[in-house]
């Protein structure tokens, strides 16, 4: 039953993921820690997935994403509808790699960052799950990863 919920939870975040090719407008949260050691949560699109994995995010580097993710690279990411709870607990890390910026750019960034994919404030946020809990059409799962 495990495997099922986690293949449904899989499907979930591809749909929600930009680059995965399915992108349906929607949002995960991110919750980081802040300079004073609190959580901290934020919204914000998912570039790429790979399954429960890991899952990318982009944002602007001197901003508070990047610089809590620099400080404290443990982080939560979830995806909530009143039909699923997908949490994700893991490590995060902060990524300005030429390559990686240009595999993870996509058209919604033009907004924020007017110097394309090159731009020297966009980064990517690289969060990698440890572990992970689901709440799918009344089932439950958790595990490691």
């Amino acid at each position: 039953m495990s495997e099922q919920i986690v293949k449904k939870a899989t499907a979930i975040i591809a749909e929600n993921t930009v680059k995965n090719g399915m992108f349906n407008d929607e949002i995960c949260t991110l919750a980081l820690i802040d300079e004073d050691g609190y959580p901290t949560a934020s919204v914000i699109t998912p570039a790429k997935s790979d399954g429960l994995r890991w899952l990318t995010l982009c944002t602007i580097l001197g901003e508070n994403r990047a610089r809590r993710a620099k400080n404290c690279g443990r982080a939560s990411v979830s995806f909530n509808s009143p039909e699923y709870c997908i949490n994700l607990v893991g490590d995060i890390e902060v990524i300005t790699d030429p390559a990686v910026k240009s595999e993870m750019w996509y058209d919604g960034l033009a907004y924020h960052f007017p110097g394309g994919e090159t731009d020297p404030n966009y980064c990517v946020l690289k969060f990698n799950t440890k572990r992970y809990k689901l709440f799918i059409g009344g089932e439950e799962a958790e595990g490691v990863i």
